[in-house]
């Protein structure tokens, strides 16, 4: 990986030897990566929490079970108490970060007041705090061997079982993690 490289809209794939409990077997989709950091939001730890929690915190009426019961995430371990929502491109909200012409992430009351009217975006994904890195220490955990990355795709982030994004994100870059080591080699 060169010092220029750019990650954005990539998933970090967590290697099967990675320890920390905040990113064991996590996929994280990058939202940002620049020069001096980068942030993302892991797509596969749900709480026990759902978005009807949410709203019922906030004083918000949905009357929409569906989307009362789409669960809550936790983004990572940064700002754990601040809300984060990764949808679809399309309109913009007070605080949205337009990751690509598919996928942005806001972080404003307007867009979960329009999700509760019924009026927000399809495709979304709540999570409560994003995993941060600051300058050069992505590049550092990747060339130690932490995590795998590659292209993002928002099917694997909007629609398929969160237990299962983990190996589907690894199957897009044709791995299977469970055989992998967690030692690295050098020949």
């Amino acid at each position: 990986m060169t010092p220029n490289t750019d990650l954005t809209n990539h998933f970090l794939i967590a290697m099967p030897a990675l320890a920390d409990p905040n990113f064991h077997h996590t996929v994280t989709y990058l939202c940002e990566h620049h020069q001096n950091g980068a942030m993302g939001i892991v797509v596969n730890r749900p709480l026990e929490l759902q978005l009807g929690d949410i709203f019922q915190q906030l004083e918000l009426s949905c009357s929409d079970p569906q989307t009362n019961q789409q669960p809550v995430y936790v983004g990572g371990p940064v700002q754990s108490d601040r809300g984060f929502v990764l949808h679809e491109s399309g309109r913009s909200w007070k605080s949205t970060l337009k990751v690509t012409d598919a996928i942005s992430v806001t972080t404003s009351m307007d867009i979960l007041e329009a999700i509760a009217a019924g009026d927000g975006p399809d495709k979304i994904l709540i999570a409560l705090g994003y995993a941060g890195w600051g300058d050069g220490q992505l590049e550092d955990e990747l060339a130690n061997n932490a995590w795998l990355s590659g292209p993002a795709d928002e099917e694997i982030i909007f629609r398929l079982p969160s237990e299962s994004r983990w190996q589907a994100a690894a199957d897009l870059l044709g791995i299977d993690l469970n055989l992998l080591s967690s030692d690295a080699g050098h020949a």
